[in-house]
């Protein structure tokens, strides 16, 4: 008869098993919302943007 390593309700380790309890992703700070900076740096473009068609048309 076949020893058993592990208590019959438990599920045996696999390799590459999920099973296991995983650490918890840490907190990415300010780079968890990137869309927050690439808003920021496509409204300062569009300003620059604007400025120079703005000295186009004799506005500034």
């Amino acid at each position: 008869m076949a020893v058993l390593v592990n208590p019959p309700t438990e599920t045996p380790p696999a390799e590459g098993s999920i099973g296991d309890a995983h650490e918890e992703r840490p907190d990415g700070g300010v780079w968890e919302h990137p869309a927050v900076w690439i808003g920021l740096i496509v409204l300062g473009a569009l300003l620059v943007a604007g400025f120079f068609v703005a000295r186009v048309f004799g506005l500034a």
